[in-house]
């Protein structure tokens, strides 16, 4: 009986922890609450199932979850509060080195059958960018950044520095920029950044370039690490249309993968990653 309810508690120790409600909606119907839809994204994250396949599926095992279409409708109204404090739940405390970078993600689009039919050039290239943050000696993601268009990376640089603390942040030489130094030195956080050539010297940049170490600055690869193993793990495209639900796999995703490393031992990182 243990067994069966083992998946349960551990959901519901995450969520106490995040210091979360029971119910999401405090005047709608009390019928389902909060651990249960998670546990039923996760589940849909992990197994790479759909929505009608993971409800399915978990109410045939004895887990009473909601249907496929509220946990969709779910998924897309859930505030992005929720998604950053059960993420920061899963992730370490006390942080030394971490690292920040972008990447990729494409989205599902309709079939080249459909897009001839429209006359519409085939494929649209419409990716949804992703920054991290992450524990360089964990391994786990710190804080997330999801947008529906291109940009460039500086421009979640301090969104992810705001979430996360650190002593040292690593980043490539996309994150050379003398406003985030500044912004950096003022929350006391060295940045090991990789300068740019020929890149103007002004006062923090050259106080950066002092503190800059390459052996530190070698640490960042372990980011490059993370979006392998994720990518690799729960695929390199999300299946949702809405921004929003997007938005939700990723957080779920962030959340599994730091789940996974909290219960396995430190000898098994490297089989997993």
């Amino acid at each position: 009986m243990k067994k069966e309810k083992k998946l349960e508690n551990k959901v519901k120790r995450l969520i106490r922890k995040a210091k979360l409600p029971r119910h999401l909606n405090k005047f709608g119907p009390k019928i389902y609450e909060l651990w249960q839809h998670l546990m039923a994204l996760l589940v849909k994250q992990e197994c790479k199932l759909s929505y009608r396949r993971t409800s399915r599926l978990l109410n045939d095992l004895g887990i009473k979850v909601p249907t496929y279409s509220a946990l969709a409708k779910f998924a897309c109204r859930m505030p992005l509060f929720i998604w950053q404090t059960l993420l920061a739940a899963t992730a370490s405390m006390k942080v030394n080195i971490a690292a920040i970078d972008s990447t990729g993600m494409s989205r599902a689009l309709p079939s080249p059958y459909y897009y001839k039919r429209i006359d519409k050039p085939y494929p649209v290239d419409i990716p949804l960018k992703i920054s991290l943050a992450i524990d360089t000696r964990s391994k786990r993601i710190l804080a997330l950044r999801a947008r529906a268009k291109k940009s460039h990376d500086i421009k979640d640089a301090k969104y992810l520095a705001k979430r996360i603390k650190a002593t040292k942040i690593v980043a490539d030489t996309a994150y050379d920029s003398e406003k985030f130094y500044e912004f950096l030195w003022d929350n006391k956080v060295i940045p090991i950044v990789k300068p740019r050539k020929n890149a103007f010297r002004g006062f923090f940049r050259h106080k950066a370039m002092k503190s800059y170490r390459k052996r530190t600055y070698n640490r960042r690869s372990m980011v490059e690490s993370v979006f392998f193993s994720v990518k690799r793990k729960y695929g390199a495209s999300v299946s949702s249309l809405k921004f929003s639900a997007q938005r939700a796999e990723m957080y779920c995703r962030a959340i599994a993968h730091n789940t996974i490393l909290c219960f396995i031992g430190d000898f098994q990182l490297d089989l997993f990653l």
